[in-house]
């Protein structure tokens, strides 16, 4: 027997639409051994998730399999006639997709969804699939797994709908299961339980895993072998220890040094470039100098607290998302609040922002008490406090250009002439590092990254004293999360910008925090100078939270 499972060759895959022909994957060769589990790592654009959906030939449209072999088993996956294929997959290849929430059907009850894979490859009765699926559920970690059987995805968590992934991979004891992204979208303590129940899977049931993850920390963790990619080819591998304690191609190093989970270094500001500095200077519109007195606060938050009413089968029941919430931000600095899903961290911050009223409590901002303005006074508030959201896609016009999208404010507040204003959103691309030359695309035309960047010289068009960044990186690999963060210490130090920064990721706050409170299930359980609660928490939850960082098994 074979000890690899998997043996990829020159691997060539294209994709082709009217705009001409994208080379996604150009010559790929690597082996997986039996029942080892091995990474396959890069960022967007690397080609990673299209080798994962050639290898069951489930491409996107527009793409082809061009030249290669994928020898599985003894069979040669590019040339089996799709007949052939239909009965590996699901049978003999699990795959866990990336997205829980887009690929599980909202209309099927998810025992249902595992028992028709059974039903299908394993040829069970209808009483012993949904049995099956049951102690599938069981397996995979799912609490009271008879009753979550009889609920639709709608109804189960994030981490949950995972595990329903997961499980439906491995209903029928694949040989190899694929794993695209299957933990980007959690908090890091529910990415690790999910990773530890597929580590434990693969190791009790002998499966072999393949994980593609553009988080080389995650894959340092998990894997046997890393196989890194780059640009559609593959640059570096070896295991972790490898990889991490002594990468060979400068990519690799790159993906090292910016994994917020091997790196824990506050960053710091760097030099203005003449750029920069030229467009701080320009900024005249909305901008206001920041207030001469650095040491006072900025804001004061005092015992916020908001409860919310759900409804369900026509009864009402209350969810408290923040009780009795009090914190201080000193002017200049960055106060990070970190909690999982659900901890209430969002809605404190939309409290801050005005944006959700809160029920009871105080808000101060510049020493006044902002609880309860409304009107005018609101809307001007809107001017000293704004908000950088989680995706950049979502909370970005699609039918504007960029420059546009970037003096949007200003036009609202009536500042400027047209020409002050094109002059304006040229200062703020420059400031926030991005090519005036791309004033004039539209978002689906930039990347991840700069489309944050946009958000980011959005939210300054009006000189504001105060930043909501909620989660403003959790979206993007992690050399573009190294990126923006850069971005705000330095936007933070030219112009003096205070921050309350959201983020369910510890290895992210430390970058930048100067201080932390930790929030569970709507209370600020700690909080502290981030140096201090960083290396020595007082609470378990918050060590808990530290554990869950990956790269730690290598660190």
């Amino acid at each position: 027997m074979n000890d690899n499972i998997l043996t990829v060759s020159d691997l060539i895959v294209d994709y082709t639409s009217r705009s001409g022909t994208t080379h996604a994957v150009r010559g790929v060769d690597f082996s997986v051994p039996r029942g080892a589990i091995v990474a396959i790592v890069g960022e967007s654009g690397s080609g990673k998730s299209t080798i994962s959906q050639a290898l069951v030939r489930s491409l996107a449209e527009g793409g082809s399999i061009v030249a290669g072999a994928i020898d599985f088993d003894g069979r040669d996956l590019a040339m089996l006639p799709e007949r052939a294929l239909r009965r590996i997959r699901g049978a003999e290849i699990g795959f866990v997709p990336q997205d829980p929430s887009n690929s599980l059907n909202p209309l099927i009850r998810v025992g249902e969804q595992i028992a028709e894979i059974l039903r299908l490859h394993k040829k069970l009765s209808k009483a012993d699939a949904a049995a099956e699926a049951v102690r599938i559920l069981d397996e995979v970690g799912i609490p009271d797994a008879a009753a979550r059987a009889a609920q639709y995805p709608h109804e189960l968590s994030g981490g949950m709908k995972q595990r329903v992934l997961i499980g439906i991979a491995w209903a029928c004891t694949p040989k190899l299961v694929i794993a695209d992204e299957p933990t980007s979208a959690l908090d890091v303590t529910v990415q690790r339980h999910v990773l530890d129940r597929l580590e434990q899977l693969a190791r009790e049931h002998g499966t072999t895993v393949l994980l593609v993850t553009h988080d080389l920390a995650v894959a340092a963790d998990r894997a046997d072998q890393i196989i890194v990619m780059h640009r559609g080819l593959v640059v570096e591998t070896g295991t972790g220890a490898e990889v991490l304690g002594n990468p060979t191609h400068e990519y690799t190093r790159e993906l090292v040094a910016a994994a917020p989970g091997l790196s824990s270094a506050r960053l710091v500001a760097q030099a203005a470039t003449v750029e920069a500095q030229g467009a701080r200077e320009a900024l005249t519109l909305g901008f206001r100098a920041p207030t001469a007195a650095a040491a006072d606060d900025i804001l004061q938050v005092s015992n916020l607290t908001k409860t919310f009413v759900l409804k369900s089968g026509g009864v009402a029941t209350s969810f408290t998302a923040s009780d009795d919430v009090s914190f201080t931000v000193p002017r200049g600095s960055t106060f990070s609040i970190v909690g999982e899903s659900g901890s209430g961290k969002t809605t404190t911050a939309r409290m801050v922002a005005r944006i959700t009223p809160a029920d009871s409590g105080t808000v101060r901002f510049d020493g006044e008490d902002i609880s309860a303005v409304k009107g005018e006074q609101l809307r001007q508030l809107r001017r000293r406090i704004q908000v950088v959201y989680q995706n950049p896609f979502g909370s970005l016009d699609p039918t504007m250009s960029v420059t546009r999208i970037v003096t949007e404010p200003l036009r609202a507040f009536g500042i400027g002439t047209r020409d002050q204003r094109a002059e304006t959103a040229r200062a703020l691309l420059h400031a926030v590092r991005l090519d005036p030359s791309l004033a004039d695309r539209r978002p689906v035309q930039l990347s991840g990254g700069q489309r944050q960047r946009v958000a980011i010289a959005r939210a300054l068009a009006l000189g504001p004293e105060l930043l909501v960044l909620d989660e403003p990186v959790s979206a993007l690999d992690v050399s573009v999360q190294e990126q923006i963060l850069q971005l705000l210490v330095d936007l933070q130090a030219e112009f003096g910008l205070s921050y309350l920064f959201i983020s369910h990721d510890l290895g992210v706050i430390r970058q930048v925090s100067d201080h932390i409170a930790v929030m569970r299930l709507g209370r600020m359980i700690e909080q502290g100078p981030a140096k201090i609660l960083m290396a020595n928490p007082a609470e378990q939850y918050t060590r808990e939270l530290l554990e869950a960082i990956p790269g730690r098994r290598h660190a």
